[in-house]
């Protein structure tokens, strides 16, 4: 269940409709996503909230598209927001992640959470080799 309710016509806001619009441009489709509807109940919040999504995921880097969406499904698995694992691997998918690609994905996320808490566990400490500090 919501926190909050969408606002009823929120493109009658004229902040909400120019992150709508830069929303349609940017990612080339009209489709508007329920977290963007959200988070229209705060036209300052989705404001800052899409120039941080396009500056990271929609704006050229040393990352592949299609690997920024990886990891965002895996970091959404790890924080356990369902909503934003299935948004971003409908994202992946559309960028040409295949089956096999997914499957992979999954047993690097559950084999990294296993090894993760086992070396939390065990307070593991880190090697030298490592600690770029102790160079």
């Amino acid at each position: 269940m919501s926190t909050v309710s969408p606002p009823q016509n929120p493109e009658a806001d004229p902040r909400v409709k120019a992150v709508f619009d830069d929303i349609r441009t940017t990612r080339k489709s009209d489709f508007i996503n329920n977290m963007w509807l959200w988070l229209a109940f705060d036209p300052e919040l989705l404001e800052q909230t899409w120039r941080d999504v396009k500056a990271v995921m929609a704006t050229p880097s040393a990352l592949d598209p299609l690997v920024k969406e990886m990891l965002y499904i895996a970091v959404s698995v790890t924080n356990g927001c369902g909503y934003c694992a299935h948004s971003h691997t409908a994202a992946a998918r559309a960028k040409g992640m295949t089956d096999a690609e997914h499957a992979d994905l999954l047993r690097v996320i559950s084999l990294a959470a296993r090894t993760n808490q086992l070396a939390t566990a065990l307070q593991v400490p880190v090697d030298t080799a490592f600690d770029k500090t102790k160079e």
